[in-house]
Protein backbone atom coordinates (compact mmCIF):
# COMPACT_ATOMS: atom_id res chain seq x y z
CA UNK A 1 0.00 0.00 0.00
CA UNK A 2 1.28 3.23 -0.77
CA UNK A 3 1.46 5.89 2.10
CA UNK A 4 -1.13 8.37 0.17
CA UNK A 5 -3.72 5.39 0.47
CA UNK A 6 -3.04 4.50 4.20
CA UNK A 7 -5.20 6.52 5.65
CA UNK A 8 -9.00 7.83 4.08
CA UNK A 9 -9.51 11.41 4.59
CA UNK A 10 -11.85 10.63 7.91
CA UNK A 11 -8.77 8.58 9.37
CA UNK A 12 -6.45 11.49 8.95
CA UNK A 13 -8.80 13.90 10.45
CA UNK A 14 -9.36 11.30 13.35
CA UNK A 15 -5.23 11.22 13.79
CA UNK A 16 -5.25 15.40 14.31
CA UNK A 17 -7.54 15.14 16.52
CA UNK A 18 -5.83 12.63 18.66
CA UNK A 19 -2.89 14.42 18.43
CA UNK A 20 -4.71 17.86 19.50
CA UNK A 21 -6.21 16.16 22.36
CA UNK A 22 -2.98 13.93 23.67
CA UNK A 23 -1.32 17.49 23.38
CA UNK A 24 -3.61 18.72 26.07
CA UNK A 25 -2.25 17.18 28.99
CA UNK A 26 1.58 18.30 28.48
CA UNK A 27 3.90 20.68 26.52
CA UNK A 28 4.49 17.80 24.01
CA UNK A 29 4.18 18.46 20.55
CA UNK A 30 3.51 15.24 18.34
CA UNK A 31 3.85 15.07 14.72
CA UNK A 32 2.92 11.98 12.37
CA UNK A 33 4.42 11.11 9.21
CA UNK A 34 4.27 8.44 6.44
CA UNK A 35 6.82 7.77 3.80
CA UNK A 36 6.48 5.40 1.05
CA UNK A 37 10.11 4.06 1.07
CA UNK A 38 13.17 5.97 3.07
CA UNK A 39 15.40 5.15 -0.05
CA UNK A 40 15.30 4.02 -3.47
CA UNK A 41 18.11 1.19 -2.52
CA UNK A 42 20.66 1.79 -5.45
CA UNK A 43 22.67 -1.01 -3.86
CA UNK A 44 19.73 -3.43 -3.85
CA UNK A 45 19.47 -2.73 -7.60
CA UNK A 46 23.08 -3.72 -8.25
CA UNK A 47 22.75 -6.66 -5.58
CA UNK A 48 19.80 -8.10 -8.20
CA UNK A 49 21.96 -7.24 -11.10
CA UNK A 50 24.93 -9.46 -10.47
CA UNK A 51 22.26 -12.48 -8.75
CA UNK A 52 21.10 -12.39 -12.37
CA UNK A 53 24.15 -12.04 -14.09
CA UNK A 54 25.67 -15.39 -11.81
CA UNK A 55 21.86 -17.54 -11.97
CA UNK A 56 21.83 -17.15 -16.07
CA UNK A 57 25.09 -18.69 -16.90
CA UNK A 58 23.92 -21.28 -13.77
CA UNK A 59 21.12 -22.80 -15.74
CA UNK A 60 23.07 -23.11 -19.12
CA UNK A 61 25.36 -25.07 -17.32
CA UNK A 62 22.86 -27.26 -15.77
CA UNK A 63 20.65 -27.59 -19.08
CA UNK A 64 24.14 -28.51 -21.32
CA UNK A 65 24.78 -30.73 -18.15
CA UNK A 66 21.73 -32.70 -18.19
CA UNK A 67 21.46 -32.54 -22.25
CA UNK A 68 25.18 -31.85 -23.67
CA UNK A 69 23.26 -29.95 -26.38
CA UNK A 70 25.99 -27.51 -26.73
CA UNK A 71 29.69 -27.94 -27.72
CA UNK A 72 30.31 -24.85 -27.27
CA UNK A 73 28.52 -22.57 -24.30
CA UNK A 74 30.81 -20.07 -23.97
CA UNK A 75 29.17 -17.46 -25.74
CA UNK A 76 25.91 -18.35 -24.29
CA UNK A 77 27.51 -18.50 -20.98
CA UNK A 78 28.79 -14.46 -21.66
CA UNK A 79 25.07 -13.48 -23.37
CA UNK A 80 22.87 -14.97 -20.42
CA UNK A 81 25.17 -13.23 -18.18
CA UNK A 82 24.11 -10.12 -19.57
CA UNK A 83 20.87 -10.63 -19.64
CA UNK A 84 20.47 -12.59 -16.23
CA UNK A 85 22.00 -9.49 -14.53
CA UNK A 86 19.75 -6.84 -16.61
CA UNK A 87 16.81 -8.85 -15.57
CA UNK A 88 17.85 -9.13 -11.85
CA UNK A 89 18.78 -5.22 -12.08
CA UNK A 90 15.03 -4.64 -13.65
CA UNK A 91 13.46 -6.95 -11.37
CA UNK A 92 15.14 -5.22 -8.14
CA UNK A 93 13.68 -1.48 -9.50
CA UNK A 94 10.59 -3.25 -10.25
CA UNK A 95 9.82 -5.18 -7.51
CA UNK A 96 7.55 -5.62 -4.39
CA UNK A 97 8.64 -4.69 -1.28
CA UNK A 98 9.18 -8.55 -0.05
CA UNK A 99 11.61 -8.83 -2.59
CA UNK A 100 13.65 -5.19 -2.00
CA UNK A 101 13.79 -6.29 1.75
CA UNK A 102 15.25 -9.39 0.80
CA UNK A 103 18.05 -7.55 -1.06
CA UNK A 104 18.51 -4.60 1.47
CA UNK A 105 20.82 -6.19 4.44
CA UNK A 106 18.83 -5.09 7.65
CA UNK A 107 21.80 -3.42 8.77
CA UNK A 108 20.99 -1.08 5.71
CA UNK A 109 17.13 -0.70 6.26
CA UNK A 110 17.60 0.28 9.88
CA UNK A 111 20.18 3.08 8.71
CA UNK A 112 18.34 4.11 5.86
CA UNK A 113 15.02 4.83 8.25
CA UNK A 114 16.94 6.46 10.42
CA UNK A 115 18.58 8.84 7.85
CA UNK A 116 15.14 9.56 6.87
CA UNK A 117 13.27 10.21 10.12
CA UNK A 118 16.46 12.75 11.31
CA UNK A 119 15.24 14.41 7.50
CA UNK A 120 11.50 14.03 8.53
CA UNK A 121 12.48 15.86 11.54
CA UNK A 122 14.03 19.10 10.35
CA UNK A 123 11.55 18.95 7.29
CA UNK A 124 8.25 19.08 9.67
CA UNK A 125 10.26 21.32 12.28
CA UNK A 126 9.58 18.79 15.10
CA UNK A 127 12.54 20.67 16.65
CA UNK A 128 10.44 24.57 16.44
CA UNK A 129 8.98 24.31 19.59
CA UNK A 130 9.55 26.77 22.67
CA UNK A 131 10.74 23.95 25.24
CA UNK A 132 11.96 21.83 22.44
CA UNK A 133 9.38 19.34 23.23
CA UNK A 134 8.73 18.16 19.74
CA UNK A 135 8.29 14.29 19.62
CA UNK A 136 7.96 12.69 15.64
CA UNK A 137 6.29 9.04 14.89
CA UNK A 138 8.42 8.47 11.53
CA UNK A 139 6.27 5.12 9.80
CA UNK A 140 8.53 4.41 6.10
CA UNK A 141 6.27 1.40 4.82
CA UNK A 142 8.52 -0.70 2.59
CA UNK A 143 10.72 -1.15 5.40
CA UNK A 144 7.97 -1.87 7.77
CA UNK A 145 9.73 0.42 10.15
CA UNK A 146 8.94 3.30 12.65
CA UNK A 147 10.97 5.94 14.36
CA UNK A 148 10.04 7.61 17.04
CA UNK A 149 12.05 10.97 17.53
CA UNK A 150 12.19 13.36 20.64
CA UNK A 151 13.72 16.50 20.35
CA UNK A 152 16.08 17.31 23.22
CA UNK A 153 13.35 18.64 25.85
CA UNK A 154 12.07 15.30 25.51
CA UNK A 155 15.02 13.37 25.17
CA UNK A 156 15.72 14.68 28.95
CA UNK A 157 12.68 12.58 30.12
CA UNK A 158 11.91 10.48 27.88
CA UNK A 159 14.21 7.24 27.48
CA UNK A 160 14.45 6.12 24.16
CA UNK A 161 13.30 2.72 25.20
CA UNK A 162 10.38 3.88 26.34
CA UNK A 163 9.06 4.03 22.92
CA UNK A 164 9.66 0.68 22.05
CA UNK A 165 5.98 -0.33 23.04
CA UNK A 166 4.72 2.54 20.96
CA UNK A 167 6.70 1.28 18.11
CA UNK A 168 5.81 -1.96 18.38
CA UNK A 169 2.04 -1.13 18.47
CA UNK A 170 2.21 0.51 14.99
CA UNK A 171 3.62 -1.70 13.30
CA UNK A 172 1.43 -4.93 14.78
CA UNK A 173 -1.48 -2.36 13.67
CA UNK A 174 -0.01 -2.07 10.13
CA UNK A 175 0.60 -5.80 9.61
CA UNK A 176 -3.00 -6.49 10.90
CA UNK A 177 -5.15 -3.76 8.41
CA UNK A 178 -5.71 -1.29 10.52
CA UNK A 179 -3.07 1.77 10.73
CA UNK A 180 -5.19 4.46 11.32
CA UNK A 181 -6.30 2.97 14.41
CA UNK A 182 -2.75 1.79 15.21
CA UNK A 183 -1.23 5.60 15.04
CA UNK A 184 -4.35 7.21 17.19
CA UNK A 185 -3.31 4.60 19.85
CA UNK A 186 0.14 5.36 19.33
CA UNK A 187 -0.92 8.32 19.85
CA UNK A 188 -2.87 8.45 23.01
CA UNK A 189 0.60 6.26 24.49
CA UNK A 190 2.57 9.48 23.92
CA UNK A 191 0.34 11.69 25.20
CA UNK A 192 0.09 9.71 28.47
CA UNK A 193 4.03 8.74 28.52
CA UNK A 194 4.39 12.37 27.51
CA UNK A 195 1.89 13.39 30.62
CA UNK A 196 4.05 11.09 33.04
CA UNK A 197 7.13 13.21 32.76
CA UNK A 198 6.70 16.16 34.39
CA UNK A 199 6.15 18.48 31.37
CA UNK A 200 2.93 19.88 32.30
CA UNK A 201 1.15 22.49 30.48
CA UNK A 202 1.47 25.87 30.48
CA UNK A 203 -0.83 28.23 31.24
CA UNK A 204 -0.35 29.90 27.93
CA UNK A 205 0.90 26.67 25.98
CA UNK A 206 -0.58 26.80 22.15
CA UNK A 207 -0.31 24.29 19.46
CA UNK A 208 2.82 24.79 17.65
CA UNK A 209 2.61 22.11 15.41
CA UNK A 210 0.75 20.63 12.78
CA UNK A 211 -1.61 18.19 13.91
CA UNK A 212 -2.51 16.23 10.19
CA UNK A 213 -0.49 13.44 9.23
CA UNK A 214 2.35 14.78 7.02
CA UNK A 215 2.21 11.82 3.97
CA UNK A 216 4.96 11.88 1.08
CA UNK A 217 4.12 10.06 -1.57
CA UNK A 218 7.18 8.73 -3.64
CA UNK A 219 5.20 9.95 -6.96
CA UNK A 220 4.15 13.00 -5.40
CA UNK A 221 6.94 14.20 -3.34
CA UNK A 222 4.80 15.68 -0.40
Amino acid sequence: MRARDLFTEAERARIAEAVRAAEEHSRGEIVTAVTDASDDYTGAVWRGAAFGALVGPLILVLIDWATGVWSNPAPWLMLLAAAGGCAGGLLAVRSSAVLLRWLAPEEELDLRVARAARSAFLEHEVFNTRDRSGVLLFLSLLERRVVVLGDSGIDAVVAPEEWSEIVAGIVAGIRAGRPAEAVVEAVERCGTLLQRTGLERRVDDRDELDNAPHIEDAEEGS
